[in-house]
């Protein structure tokens, strides 16, 4: 298979064609979740990919991965309301016992349980996740789980949950990312006994929500890998999460793009094509080439990545890059379209919003430049 894996994103965007813009334009103004459109990704493979042969699934890389994720928002439709169905599931893989593998993954691959909520995040340690509150006890042969998380997007659309709690105090542990453990939570069983699902109306149609774990008790085998070792499990499907967003940003980056171009050839002022001007051209020009560029580092950390080398630095600046593209494109063709572009029917507007989020999730730009600066160029003496 070429590296561009042609045959791939021709396959998506066949099926994508089944879901055009005012099916998108629908579910942004209910808020509702695309059911039809997971359907088919389902039933097409395409959520399986990064699941073993050997467990149902298609057993491809995150090149791929990308490649089928990049071609949804180039597009114009939105994968965020799945995306997590297929990268979620690595820390099982890696780090799961062979029957937590042989009983769910097989599911997951096949669409039967979907595995998309992954609670990390909490209202008080935002990013700083070594100051999570959420806490795990063991009590015989169960856990007994208090806690809070927020922006646990799908949740409300989840079988199952990855969760991040501590089993140890902080200042108990040796460091401050040790102590916390990842837990595969049956989220079917868990609901109105001892887990509460809050969903959170946001500026875009996200299907993001709070969940409140009071009292949740879940047997031991639940937990993922060992004791005290959840944060480290969860860095790997970090990498994969950022790379895999990192590629959406370039579709919504193309499909910024082209439909600015199409915009500036067909939209005529002074009788003549806008795109005729170069104070329209250029910023076109400019949003084309550095999405050309951040397509290139996604490209460089999926390929790193799939060869089982680090790509901790690689993943974060192909998310920085890819999204500053995104953003940079979906400002452009909002000035190329002007009072249009507000217009729903363009859906210029509904893209622009939902491409905004990746300035700040699944983690920050600000933070990104922070880890260059400090893990990859090295501190600054004093």
């Amino acid at each position: 298979m070429d590296e561009s894996h042609q045959d791939i994103r021709d396959s998506v965007a066949q099926l994508c064609a089944g879901f055009p813009g005012e099916y998108w334009r629908e579910k942004d103004r209910d808020r509702a979740y695309p059911t039809e459109f997971v359907h088919a990704l389902t039933e097409a493979g395409f959520l399986g990919v990064l699941v073993p042969e050997v467990y149902g699934g298609s057993g491809l890389g995150i090149s791929e991965a990308a490649a089928i994720l990049e071609e949804i928002h180039k597009q114009g439709c939105n994968a965020a309301a799945c995306h997590a169905q297929m990268y979620t599931m690595g820390t099982v893989l890696r780090h799961g016992s062979d029957e937590q593998k042989t009983d769910y993954l097989p599911k997951i691959a096949s669409g039967e349980l979907r595995l998309q909520a992954f609670g990390v995040t909490e209202p008080t340690s935002g990013t700083d996740t070594s100051r999570i509150r959420t806490t795990a006890k063991r009590d015989g042969d169960d856990y007994v789980i208090n806690g809070q998380k927020v922006w646990t997007s799908r949740a409300e659309h989840s079988d199952l949950m990855l969760l991040l709690a501590r089993t140890t105090p902080r200042d108990e542990s040796a460091r401050p990312h040790d102590g916390m453990s990842v837990f595969l939570i049956d989220m079917r069983e868990a609901l109105e006994n001892g887990l509460t699902i809050k969903p959170i109306r946001a500026m875009i149609n996200h299907s993001t929500t709070e969940i409140f774990l009071d009292d949740l008790r879940v047997p031991a085998s639940s937990l993922v890998g060992e004791e005290g070792k959840g944060f480290r499990y969860i860095l790997d499907g970090m990498n994969a999460e950022r790379i895999l967003i990192g590629a959406e940003c370039i579709g919504d980056a193309r499909w910024f793009v082209d439909k600015a171009s199409s915009y500036a050839g067909e939209r005529r002022v002074f009788d003549r094509p806008i795109g005729q001007n170069q104070g329209i051209q250029f910023p076109i020009a400019r949003a084309y080439a550095e999405t050309e560029a951040a397509a290139l580092m996604v490209a460089k950390a999926a390929k790193r990545f799939d060869a089982g080398e680090p790509c901790g630095a690689e993943a974060n600046m192909a998310k920085l890059l890819a999204s500053e593209a995104a953003w940079h494109a979906a400002d452009m063709c909002l000035q190329t379209f002007g009072g249009f572009g507000f217009a729903e029917e363009y859906d210029v507007e509904r893209k622009f919003r939902e491409t905004r989020l990746y300035q700040i999730a699944p983690i920050s730009t600000n933070l990104i430049l922070s880890y260059i600066a400090e893990h990859v160029l090295g501190p600054v003496d004093s």
